[in-house]
C-alpha cells in the first residue's frame, strides 16, 4: 500500500497518513509506561526512579538512530515522489548498509560509556544498579532499536503508514505479556523490564521486513543495491547526520535537565518520570503530525510542488495546535489521577505530587509552541534542509543549559520544570522563521500553480 501525497487536497491526506502512525506511536509509549507501571508497582518506587532516571538517555539513544535512519529515507520519498522507481531502491538499499554502520557504531559507543554517563548525570546510589542494568539492555538491543525505526521510516517514504502500526500494535501486545512474565513470573527486575522492549521491538523490525520482501518491490533493493552509491549515500548523510545532530543536541539538553533533577533524590525523580511517561503519550499527536508533514514535503519536494508545501504547512499548524490544547489540558487537569497508576498502594503520594504538579503546570502551559517546532523542523527535513533544523536543538541545549545550571546552582526545582518550556519556546521562534527563509527561497526557484 503506497500513498501518493502530491495530488489531492493536502489536509485529507495527510489525515489520513497521520491517523496510523498517530495509533502506532501512541502504543509504542503506552508499551512504555506499562513497562514503568509494572516496574512502580511490582518491584518499587525506587525501580521506578532507576528506569525514569534513564528516560534522558533512552531518548539520545532514539533520537539519534530515528534522526540518521529518517534522514537516511528522505531520498527514498523524494526518488518516490519523482516517480523514480529504480532510484527509490537505490536509496532504500543505501539506507540499510549506514543504517548498519549506525547499529555498530552506537553500540560500541554506548556499552563502553555507559556507567561514565550515569555517574556524570549524578545518578542517585540508592538507583544506579538498577539504571544500569535497565539501559544496558536497551543498549545491546540497538539492532531492533535501529532496524525498525529505517524500516518504519522506509515504509513511511512511500506512503505507507499502516504496516508500521500493525507491528507496532502487535509489538505493543508482547511488550505487555513479557514484562508480566519477565518482572513477575521471572522476577528479574528492570532488566526484565529492558529485554521486554527489546524483544518487542526486534519483533516489530521482523514484521516490516516480511511486509516489504512480500508486497513492497519498490523499496525492496535488488543486491547490487546494497552498497554505498557515491552519487547517493553524501546525501543521505548530508541529511540524516543534521537530523542525527540535532536530536542528540536535544537530548543532551534533557539529559543536562535529569542531571539537575538527580541533585534532589529519588523522590523527584520518580515524579518526574510517572508524569513524563503520560506526557510523551500525549505528544504522540505532535510527532506524528510532524512525520506526516516530513513525509508529505518531501513527495511534494520531488514532485516540485512548492505551493501545495506551503498549504500543507498552514493547515498542519492549525491541526497541531488544536490537538495541543486538548492535550495540555488532560495532561494538567488529569495528573492527581494518572499518576496514581504508577505506584503500589503503600507509597504516600503526597509528596510525589508536589513535585508533580510543578513539571505538568509548566510543561502544560508551553505545549502549543512544542507542537509548532514539530510541524516546521519537519517541513524543513522533508525538503532537505539539515542543517537549520539542527540548529534549533543547539537553541534548545542553550535554554536548557542556562536554567539547569541554575538549577544545581540554586537547588530551585522550579527551574528544572522550566528547562523543557524555555526550550520549546527558543526552538520554536527558531524553527518559524527559518521555515519561512526556506520556504521562500523553494518559491523563487520552484513554484507551481495549486492544482489540488
Amino acid at each position: 500500500m503506497k500513498g501518493n501525497m502530491t495530488e489531492g487536497k493536502p489536509l485529507p491526506i495527510m489525515l489520513k497518513f497521520m491517523l496510523p502512525l498517530f495509533i502506532g506511536n501512541m502504543f509504542q509509549q503506552v508499551y512504555n509506561a506499562v513497562d514503568s507501571m509494572i516496574v512502580g508497582n511490582f518491584v518499587g518506587a525506587d525501580a521506578l526512579a532507576a528506569v525514569g532516571s534513564t528516560g534522558t538517555i533512552m531518548f539520545l539513544m532514539n533520537g539519534l538512530a530515528m534522526g540518521l535512519t529518517t534522514g537516511f529515507t528522505v531520498l527514498t520519498s523524494q526518488k518516490f515522489g519523482e516517480g523514480d522507481h529504480e532510484g527509490t531502491r537505490i536509496a532504500a538499499g543505501n539506507g540499510a548498509v549506514l543504517s548498519l554502520i549506525v547499529i555498530a557504531v552506537l553500540t560500541t559507543v554506548f556499552s563502553i560509556g555507559m556507567r561514565p554517563l550515569l555517574t556524570l548525570m549524578n545518578t542517585p546510589e540508592n538507583i544506579f544498579e538498577d539504571a544500569y542494568r535497565y539501559i544496558s539492555v536497551i543498549c545491546f538491543g540497538m539492532i531492533c532499536l535501529v532496524g525498525y525505526n529505517f524500516l518504519s521510516a522506509s515504509l513511511r517514504a512511500i506512503g505507507n503508514s499502516r504496516i508500521p502500526l500493525i507491528s507496532l500494535l502487535l509489538s505493543a501486545g508482547l511488550n505487555v505479556v513479557l514484562d508480566l512474565l519477565f518482572v513477575i513470573q521471572f522476577r528479574m527486575g528492570t532488566a526484565g523490564a529492558a529485554w521486554a522492549t527489546v524483544i518487542s521491538q526486534g519483533c516489530s523490525a521482523l514484521l516490516c521486513v516480511i511486509h516489504i520482501l512480500r508486497k513492497e518491490p519498490v523499496i525492496r533493493p535488488a543486491k547490487e543495491h546494497f552498497k554505498l552509491n557515491r552519487h547517493y549515500f553524501p546525501t543521505q548523510l548530508r541529511v540524516g547526520i543534521p537530523m542525527s545532530l540535532q536530536f542528540g543536541i536535544t537530548a543532551s539538553g534533557t539529559i543536562l535537565m535529569q542531571s539537575a533533577c538527580n541533585l534532589f533524590g529519588s523522590l523527584p525523580v520518580s515524579a518526574y518520570a510517572s508524569v513524563g511517561k503520560v506526557g510523551n503519550i500525549l505528544s504522540q499527536g505532535m510527532i506524528s503530525m510532524g512525520q506526516t508533514v516530513a513525509t508529505y514535503c518531501g513527495q511534494n519536494f520531488g514532485a516540485r510542488r512548492v505551493d501545495r508545501i506551503r498549504k500543507g504547512v498552514r493547515q498542519a499548524i492549525v491541526v497541531e495546535a488544536v490537538y495541543a490544547l486538548i492535550a495540555s489540558a488532560i495532561y494538567y487537569f488529569g495528573m492527581p489521577y494518572y499518576i496514581q497508576w504508577f505506584f503500589n498502594a503503600g507509597v504516600d503520594l503526597g509528596p510525589l505530587l508536589d513535585y508533580a504538579r510543578i513539571i505538568v503546570f509548566w510543561n502544560a502551559l508551553f505545549y502549543v509552541p512544542l507542537s509548532l517546532i514539530f510541524v516546521f523542523r519537519n517541513a524543513m527535513q522533508g525538503c532537505g534542509f539539515g542543517l537549520l533544523p539542527m540548529l534549533g536543538g543547539v537553541v534548545e541545549l542553550v535554554a536548557r543549559f542556562v536554567l539547569a545550571i541554575g538549577a544545581m546552582t540554586t537547588m530551585q526545582f522550579i527551574l528544572v520544570a522550566l528547562c523543557d518550556p524555555m526550550a520549546w519556546v527558543a526552538a520554536f521562534l527558531w524553527t518559524a522563521v527559518c521555515y519561512i527563509i526556506v520556504i521562500k527561497k523553494l518559491e523563487k526557484k520552484m513554484s507551481k500553480p495549486l492544482t489540488a
